[in-house]
């Protein structure tokens, strides 16, 4: 979407008392002040105009928000790329338009709307209030809107898209991002984020119906329309109920002395963790009172983003010591992800998403042995991970006999993969991403921190009762089915000319069209190139996944077992390396495999990233 705006009768009278002297952008400074109803972005326009500020005018209204791993995303503020009551007005005609096409019946089933906490003083921009505007261009086209009357975990909208036979639905959030930042995550009527053609062909309707029709700014229709119902009790009262299906020890779990510290960092997920540990027998997880109610300033932690390990976790983990709580979980702030922690001979391990997942997949795998009926085919059981993700999974899946797949980086490709296997009778148990998403069961056709959270806790309660902590499992399983040493990090980088150049380079590094064949001393076995499509290791090679040009991601198997992919970001500024060591069941010596890979990284960072050369900011520590 780079244009600006869209095409209408430009107010000459207005242009020649505020001209640029760029034509294309006084018509979308036009068009922006005299659509935005909200008086905080209108005046932040009208001050860049009356100061001149032509470049930054240009940066805010001559690009749009184009679909990302996670919908639409960006930071709050005036301008058509930005998240503003505009933009998601526009984004909702879009939608209102793409959809009255695909469903006959659109009007009758309706669309679920929830949102999370943030919000932004400065631009008078709330979660709620965009959820709000969503609701009334729906409502004023008199569609039924399944309307949260409080704000819900993130994983609760495409469970009530799927529990209430909606056409589809949005959640207001930008997850475990920077608090100056939003979101539009989009589901289809399968209960998953939306993928291709849908994306590209809703982004079109956008860019068809850009002006405000009448009624799009009424937001009190959410209070006085008789077509807005709240799910909310139903909702959470039927998630709740299905998360049981998920519960294998209750008895453990109401005996169990061991206790949880469970932070929501300044987000949605306290009063849902509490309710899904109730579910399971247990007693409330102890909260962290400083982070436990909604912030949108998130006021306690320099980042909103678990993943980033001990340092955000700091109140938690000291609470749990005064406590004398073992484990840790927290969720970030719209609770579709988990971090966890243990503690172990008076320090803390927090683990990553790799390694939960090892636990996850033994653990699902495990009760589903122990409660499947006599003739239950395990042939018919699969588990999947997105393709930056550890091949654990492959290694449980080959010893045991159960399908593993793999898809495109972002929950979306799962939860649409997971949703044909089991229109095809197929039992998923487990799913996960690499960033701390992971999907037990499938009620949820996304990743969800809720059910994870008291999933891991059960598995805690049965472990302790073997005298096991979930460390110590974690290292049976490595044992049992080969070491996966895994490390994720990355770089950041404001230029994406830049980006561009490097992953450039990559394609043409030995001369035109010519990819790696070492990385300093490192034999590169093959190269997959998901931007272009090319797979060296395929007969005909072209890559099994499918083609996605709007991101840059390429992956190296190397000679050694190391897996190692670069790729940028989806919802951030940000050039990710994962990189694995798989090694067989026999290689036990983790040390070895460690110090392997530490230095295979360490080649990949000099030789084909060149951060020093190329301005890349190294992750903060």
């Amino acid at each position: 979407m780079g244009e600006c705006g869209a095409p209408g009768d430009v107010n000459s009278n207005v242009l020649i008392a505020r001209s640029t002297g760029d034509a294309q952008l006084d018509k979308a400074v036009w068009q922006w002040l005299s659509w935005d109803k909200n008086q905080k972005t209108k005046e932040q326009i009208e001050s860049l105009l009356q100061n001149g500020k032509h470049k930054e005018l240009r940066d805010r209204l001559c690009c749009r928000l184009t679909f990302g791993t996670a919908g639409l995303r960006s930071a709050m503020g005036a301008g058509f790329c930005y998240i503003n009551d505009l933009t998601v007005i526009q984004s909702t005609q879009g939608i209102y338009k793409y959809l009255e096409r695909c469903f006959s019946d659109f009007k009758q089933r309706g669309f679920v709307v929830g949102y999370d906490t943030r919000g932004q003083v400065t631009s008078n921009c709330s979660s709620k209030k965009l959820a709000k505007l969503t609701a009334a261009v729906l409502l004023a086209k008199d569609v039924p809107v399944y309307f949260f009357s409080t704000y819900v975990p993130t994983p609760f909208v495409p469970y009530a898209v799927q529990q209430l036979k909606a056409v589809a639905g949005v959640m207001i959030t930008a997850s475990h991002n920077r608090k100056e930042d939003n979101g539009y995550k989009v589901y289809w009527e399968n209960g998953a984020q939306i993928t291709s053609p849908h994306d590209k062909e809703i982004i079109k309707c956008i860019e068809e119906c850009v002006e405000p029709w009448n009624g799009s700014w009424n937001e009190n229709l959410v209070d006085t329309s008789p077509l807005r119902q709240d799910p909310l009790k139903k909702i959470c009262d039927c998630y709740m109920e299905d998360l049981k299906r998920i519960c294998y020890h209750r008895e453990l779990n109401m005996q169990t002395n061991l206790k949880f510290v469970h932070t929501s960092f300044h987000g949605v997920g306290h009063d849902y963790v509490q309710l899904a540990f109730k579910a399971f027998g247990f007693q409330p997880p102890i909260p962290v009172p400083e982070q436990k109610d909604p912030d949108p300033d998130f006021s306690t932690v320099r980042c909103p983003n678990p993943e980033e390990g001990e340092s955000v976790l700091e109140l938690s983990l000291r609470l749990a010591e005064k406590e004398n709580a073992r484990v840790v979980v927290a969720t970030d702030p719209d609770a579709d992800r988990l971090a966890v922690a243990e503690q172990q001979n008076g320090c803390w391990k927090v683990f990553t998403g790799n390694e939960l997942a090892a636990l996850f997949g033994w653990w699902m795998f495990s009760c589903w042995k122990e409660n499947c009926s006599e003739d239950a085919d395990v042939k018919n059981v699969y588990m999947l991970a997105t393709t930056v993700s550890s091949k654990i999974l492959r290694a449980i899946a080959l010893k045991e006999g159960f399908h593993f797949e793999e898809t495109l980086p972002g929950f979306k490709w799962i939860g649409s993969r997971v949703k044909d296997l089991l229109d095809n009778g197929k039992e998923v148990l487990f799913a996960f991403e690499e960033s701390i998403g992971f999907m037990c069961g499938t009620s949820v056709l996304d990743k969800d921190g809720v059910s994870a959270a008291v999933v891991i806790a059960e598995m805690a309660t049965y472990l302790e009762g073997k005298n096991l902590t979930l460390a110590q499992k974690l290292i049976e399983i490595y044992e049992t089915y080969g070491y996966h040493i895994s490390k994720t990090s990355y770089f950041l980088c404001y230029d994406p000319p830049t980006i561009k150049r490097i992953f450039e380079k990559l394609r043409n590094f030995d001369g035109p069209q010519s990819y790696p064949k070492f990385c300093g001393i490192y034999n590169i076995l093959h190269v997959r190139d998901i931007t272009t499509g090319y797979d060296s290791s395929q007969p005909n090679k072209k890559s099994v996944l499918p083609v996605s040009k709007s991101s840059q991601m390429i992956t190296f198997t190397f000679q050694n077992g190391c897996v190692a992919t670069l790729r940028t970001s989806g919802t951030e500024p940000k050039i990710k390396y994962y990189a694995e060591m798989c090694a067989l069941p026999e290689q036990s010596d983790r040390s070895v495999l460690e110090e392997e890979l530490q230095k295979l990284i360490e080649a990949l960072i000099e030789n084909f990233l060149e951060p020093d050369k190329n301005g890349l900011i190294w992750r903060s520590a």
